[in-house]
């Protein structure tokens, strides 16, 4: 039977350098596998040769040829939303007995998605050079927030690096068909407004001077309503691209203001104040809370690394604030149910829930069933908040169509008075 020398790394990160039996050097490659090993070398020894022969400066290394590859791939530059492909696609191969490294390996040579293969070519040029999957992802904080990297390395040393990783994809599903749930309640107010736009700028531009021509020149003394609608359209026409330049620019400045922290921090202090705005902000932030911390402390993070991370995925600096402070008290101490009480960002009905899970030692099921909770409490503010923007831009569309209907009634009236006078 054939025989292989390889270099390897075990789950440790310790090298291994032996020999094996086997009857191909697939074969060889699953029994080393089997085994747990990162193979990084494997070659067929001839008859009577040793391993150190064989291993010598000619022995050709099939990762070599890999890690061009990915080098090539790494020309890309990896982004966010490359993170839960590559989680799915890692589970789904570990699922069938693969090694995270292997895994990685032949997600690096087999995906063809340019991003995705760009981020998996880097992960195995960092995993064939000894690190493990978790210190390999940390190197792309583009892609993998701290928080998932801090949960692969728990994953990894407990040895329930599969059940990590497939809740971390549960949790980033939810919060993707969170955000898709988002864009799909304001893409219709959004299409309402636009074409509110086009039938007011149709109005203005083209029909009311069409329409101002014609009462010139039937003559006649115009009513208040038209001279008013008219004279809107004359500004329109005239000052119109001033007003859209001065627009532009006041949101462009008001923008940059917002991105900085004295602006970040103004505006999400007023979104607080807002009647619809202000109570989707507070169950976003409960979910947030909710989802992050239930997912971290599952796995194994401390309860002081689990609350700094969560912090950071709240969104609104003012709640964030206040967790933080609410953090320190539970560091020294005092129970999150009441120190979240202090800071007055939560309902009181998130706090009786999470105290009763403090009580009964119950925490993780308690944080599961707000972020359950939530989840559909923001599905129902987001269809809210879909009818009442539609609903007030239709009936600013038909105030305003009514309005120039009337002016125009009123203005075919006028002249039908003045003609009828003048005969």
């Amino acid at each position: 039977m054939p025989r292989f020398a390889y270099h390897a790394r075990d789950r440790a990160g310790q090298p291994v350098q032996a020999e094996i039996d086997a009857a191909s050097r697939k074969d060889a490659l699953r029994l080393l596998v089997s085994r747990k090993l990162l193979v990084s070398s494997i070659n067929e020894l001839a008859a009577g040769a040793s391993a150190k022969k064989a291993a010598g400066p000619k022995a050709t290394k099939p990762s070599h040829a890999e890690a061009r590859v990915a080098r090539r791939a790494a020309a890309l530059v990896p982004t966010k939303k490359e993170c839960l492909p590559f989680l799915e696609s890692l589970f789904d191969l570990m699922s069938s007995g693969l090694s995270a490294g292997e895994a990685v390996r032949l997600l690096s040579v087999r995906i063809k998605e340019p991003g995705l293969r760009s981020l998996c070519g880097g992960l195995w040029e960092r995993i064939s050079e000894g690190a493990p999957l978790s210190r390999a992802m940390s190197e792309f904080p583009q892609v993998f927030d701290p928080s998932i990297t801090n949960l692969i390395q728990a994953g990894e040393a407990t040895g329930s690096l599969n059940d990590t990783v497939q809740r971390l994809i549960s949790h980033l599903t939810e919060q993707r068909e969170l955000r898709r749930q988002l864009m799909t309640a304001l893409a219709y107010p959004i299409f309402m407004v636009v074409v509110a736009a086009g039938v007011i700028l149709f109005f203005l531009f083209f029909l009311l001077p069409r329409l101002q021509t014609l009462l010139a020149s039937l003559g006649g003394k115009m009513p208040t309503s038209t001279k008013l609608l008219i004279g809107l359209s004359e500004f329109a026409i005239h000052y119109g691209i001033f007003v859209i330049i001065f627009g532009v620019f006041g949101a462009i400045s008001f923008w940059r203001w917002r991105v900085s922290d004295v602006g970040r921090a103004a505006t999400d202090a007023w979104m607080l104040k807002l009647p619809l705005i202000g109570p989707f902000v507070v169950s976003q932030t409960v979910l947030a809370f909710s989802q992050t911390l239930s997912v971290l402390l599952e796995n194994g993070i401390t309860a002081a690394e689990a609350l700094r991370m969560t912090e950071k995925q709240i969104g609104n600096l003012v709640h964030r604030a206040a967790f933080n402070v609410a953090t320190a008290r539970v560091l020294e101490g005092e129970a999150l149910s009441a120190a979240l009480a202090r800071t007055g960002c939560f309902p009181d009905l998130v706090l009786d829930r999470l105290s009763v899970g403090e009580n009964t030692g119950n925490v993780v099921p308690s944080l599961k069933q707000v972020a359950t909770a939530y989840q559909k409490l923001i599905s129902n503010q987001l269809s809210m908040f879909t009818k009442v923007i539609s609903s007030g831009v239709l009936m600013m569309v038909f105030i305003f169509v009514g309005f120039i209907a009337f002016a125009m009634v009123s203005a075919i009236f006028n002249v039908s008075a003045s003609f009828k006078m003048g005969r």
